[in-house]
């Protein structure tokens, strides 16, 4: 029986990432923050109440940067080296029949009163700056968390963190936050599998830093950042 169901955003996630490369692959992977600013209709504060209980929430959010492009009932995973195909449904690729994605991070804080109405702070987050927010659920540890549960390819796929070098000269542009995150984002491996080339220069853009890099086997070069719009087009 065919139903077709209404959804409005809730509320948008104010982040560090203006563009897709270089966001984490999951939740939880760096130590990103960011905000959740809501729409005028959801800022009523009685919604909040109780929240300030909870260390973690659920997001489920939608990858707007894919909702208009269809879907394909098989993808390949970046992490499999973009060559191997698994079933939509046993991956967490964007080009899905319905593109919402699912995130789990640390509410850090809870503002309710502010010129834009409640607002939280978030994190450890994966998300585009902008990204509709259509729902947000408390993270329950008795019945989310599942330490024996069996992760399909994810756990054939070995997880590992690059050394990442970042010059002493270059050091003295950034905050020492900026450069932690930027290392755990950079350790990361943000390439897909499948570009092994340590002669090319990669950019990725945090905040208003476009960072410059390379790669050589198990080591990411730092090898130039660049502040406000003097890393765009």
């Amino acid at each position: 029986m065919e139903q077709t169901v209404t959804m409005n955003p809730i509320a948008h996630i104010r982040s560090s990432f203006p563009e897709k490369f270089g966001i984490p692959r999951q939740g939880g992977l760096a130590d990103t923050r960011a905000m959740i600013i809501f729409e005028p209709e959801y800022r009523a504060a009685e919604a909040f109440r109780g929240m300030e209980e909870y260390s973690h929430i659920w997001l489920l959010w939608v990858f707007s940067e894919c909702a208009d492009r269809p879907w394909s009932p098989t993808v390949r995973p970046p992490r499999l080296g973009g060559n191997l195909r698994k079933g939509v449904f046993a991956t967490r690729s964007p080009f899905r029949p319905n593109p919402i994605g699912l995130s789990c991070v640390r509410l850090e804080n809870i503002e309710l009163d502010t010129p834009e109405g409640p607002v939280l702070h978030v994190l450890g987050v994966d998300l585009l700056d902008g990204t509709p927010i259509l729902d947000i659920k408390p993270y329950l540890p008795y019945v989310d968390s599942h330490p024996e549960a069996a992760g399909g390819f994810a756990d054939e796929v070995k997880e590992y963190e690059l050394e990442v070098d970042f010059l002493k000269e270059l050091r003295a542009e950034v905050t020492e936050e900026e450069r932690h995150i930027i290392c755990q984002l950079l350790a990361q491996d943000p390439r897909p599998s499948y570009q092994q080339d340590p002669m090319r220069v990669y950019g990725m853009r945090y905040a208003d830093l476009e960072v410059k890099f390379t790669v050589d086997h198990k080591t990411v070069h730092v090898v130039n950042i660049l502040k406000g719009n003097a890393g765009k087009p």
